[in-house]
Parts: structure tokens; sequence; C-alpha cells
């Protein structure tokens, strides 16, 4: 049971993703805090809001959203625009007078932001090509390297979704902020179970090494069930092609049709190289689906014995584990009901509270701080 401090009223200005996974986290905490009587100043980053993402936000009455499309740290030749973003952002803490920044990127971190910041550790480039190319990024990345350590050494807290990846910030960055794990949630309502299907699914960027998804199509030939696939498949100069017979790629979806999607598929498979957490697991865990996933350390770490964990380089092995599991129905709703228990520790009701307890910290100790030099 997370304990709470007493509701306050409470302004945050935030920033946001609108590409990856980092936009269901967003919404989630928002709506989460929403009890807590905080409001919440929205800054949308790294492409224009879709549609479909405008319709989920219009549904918070909390959140007030500042659209722009600055390019991510991660992005190519970001820096004009993070030049610009950054005064930009220094002007909207004038003018909204936050009483917390919360940073879902690393780079704005050294900003002189008179409001405590917390930076959120989602996902990096260097843990990413440590995780999936067993080596470190190109010489070009060094710029983006000083860049995150800066932005991590200037947070007054740096969170991180899982264990894994606070350990990764720790040895490739050598934080040295306040740390401390919240581990994402979801809203268990959004998703049911439904008559099952002899269906597998999976979705994430497919283009993406990291979801390697890839693994999934080339096992595709030696599994016995249709498979569908959710997710984009083109993004920049990367693309991705589907061609077997088995498989049907059913684009990106909103959140109805992917919980439509996961309410009658009986396994999941996420085969990752790198997922320091992994929302889309969540998705297919609370719609009781049994789940294959990629043998790495966070997804070991947040699902324990709740999944079957397979080789990220071993087609073979992948396609064993879901044939397993079709053709064992006994054994696939055992593991279907031990991921939907494991899933209830993950709901965004405990994600909000914490995150709200470490807002309240912060900012008591900013006052307490400035209390001192009066």
């Amino acid at each position: 049971m997370i304990k709470y401090m007493q509701e306050a009223k409470m302004t945050i200005l935030m920033t946001a993703d609108t590409v990856g996974g980092v936009w269901t986290y967003c919404m989630e905490l928002c709506k989460s805090l929403q009890k807590f009587g905080a409001e919440v100043h929205l800054v949308t980053m790294g492409d224009k809001i879709k549609k479909w993402q405008r319709e989920e936000v219009q549904e918070l009455k909390n959140v007030v959203v500042h659209e722009t499309d600055f390019r991510l740290e991660w992005m190519q030749s970001p820096w004009l625009d993070i030049e610009e973003c950054s005064e930009w952002l220094l002007h909207m803490e004038d003018e909204i007078q936050p009483d917390i920044i919360h940073l879902n990127c690393f780079v704005y971190g050294h900003l002189p932001f008179k409001a405590p910041k917390i930076i959120v550790t989602h996902s990096d480039v260097y843990s990413w090509f440590l995780s999936v190319k067993k080596d470190d990024p190109m010489p070009e990345w060094q710029k983006y390297f000083w860049c995150v350590k800066n932005g991590l050494l200037g947070a007054d807290r740096v969170i991180a979704p899982s264990q894994t990846m606070l350990q990764y910030m720790q040895s490739i960055y050598t934080v040295r902020s306040d740390q401390q794990v919240i581990y994402n949630g979801r809203s268990s309502e959004l998703f049911y179970a439904a008559k099952k299907s002899d269906t597998v699914f999976s979705m994430g960027r497919i283009w993406d090494e990291a979801k390697n998804i890839k693994l999934l199509v080339d096992a595709a030939p030696n599994i016995t069930a249709p498979i569908q696939i959710a997710g984009a498949n083109q993004f920049a100069e990367n693309s991705f092609h589907l061609t077997h017979s088995n498989v049907e790629y059913v684009g990106k979806l909103s959140t109805l049709k992917i919980a439509e999607h996961l309410s009658t598929a009986a396994v999941y498979v996420l085969p990752a190289k790198y997922e320091p957490f992994g929302l889309s697991v969540l998705e297919a865990a609370f719609s009781k689906c049994a789940l294959v996933l990629g043998d790495i350390e966070s997804l070991h770490e947040i699902w324990e014995d709740a999944a079957f964990y397979v080789d990220t380089n071993d087609a073979e092995d992948l396609a064993d584990a879901v044939n397993y599991l079709m053709n064992n129905k006994d054994v696939r709703d055992h593991y279907a009901e031990k991921a939907f228990q494991q899933a209830q520790k993950y709901k965004s009701e405990r994600m909000g509270a914490e995150y709200f307890n470490v807002y309240q910290e912060l900012i008591k100790k900013e006052l307490t701080s400035k209390e001192a030099l009066v």
C-alpha cells in the first residue's frame, strides 16, 4: 500500500515524447495525478500530435497541452532545436510558475529552472547500443553523451522505470543525483479478456532492433498459429516489411483497438533485446495473454516467473516456446493467469501516488532551503 501526503494543489511542467511509449506513460501519469489536484502543463516534442493522441489528452481535464515539434535528443541533428527549446522552456516556466519540472528526456536537466526538476530515464542511446549491438555508439554520439550526462547531473531526482535501467544510468553516466525506481503503471480497466482465439500477437516499433520483432517474423514459418503484428513499420530511413503467409500486419492502432486485439490473443510475444520496462507487455498481461519475452534482465525483474523467456537471437527457440503454449491450453491458461496476477503490481494508481510523493518531497525540500537563506 502506497502512502501519500495530504492532497494539495500543484502545477507541473512536464515534457512528453509523441513518438514512442513515453506518450502512453504521460497519459497514465497525468490521469492518475488528477486525484491529487495536480494541473499538468504538457509540452509535446518529437512530432505533431496525432488525431488519436489529441483525443486521448482531451479526456484529461487537468492537462494543458503546449504543442511543439522540437526534435528529440536521440534524433538526427537535434541541437539547434534543443537550443531553441531550452529558451522556450525557461520562458514557459516564467509564465506558468510551476511547482515542479518533470522531464521525460535528458538534455534540459542542466537548465536553470527555479522549480525542482526530475528526470525520468525511459531509455537512452548508450544503453540501447550496449544491449542491442553489444558495443558503444559511434563517435558522433559523443555530444549526445555529454548532454545527457550534464542533464542527469543537473536533476534534483533521477527516476528509472526499473532497477535494471537505473543501473545502466549509474554505470554509463556515473549519476550523482538522488535516484530511485518507480515502476511504470497502466489503467487495468482499459484491458479485458474475451474468448481467446488461437492467435499470437505482438506490437511495437517493428523497425526497432531493440523490440526485436523481426525474430518473431523469422520464426513465423515454424509457428503453427496465425500471427498479428501491430506498430509503426517505418521511421526516417528505417523500414520493415512483412511477407510470411501466417503474419498479418494490422498497422499502428489506437488504445481501444489494441485492447480489442489483446482480448482475443492467446499469446503475446515480445522477444526484446532492450526494454527498460515494457508497457505493451503489461497491457497483454491485463488482457490475460500468456507471455513469451526476451531473456533479458529487465523483463525478468518485472515479470519474474510469470512468463516464458527465449533467446533473443534464436528464432527456433521462439517458435518452440510459442508452439508449446499454443498446443497446451492448460499450461497457456496457467501462465496467462500468472501474468495477470503479476500485472496487479503495476497499476497506474500506485505509480501516480509514488510520483506525487516525490513531487511533494522535492517541493518541501526547496521551500526549506529557501527559508534557511532568509
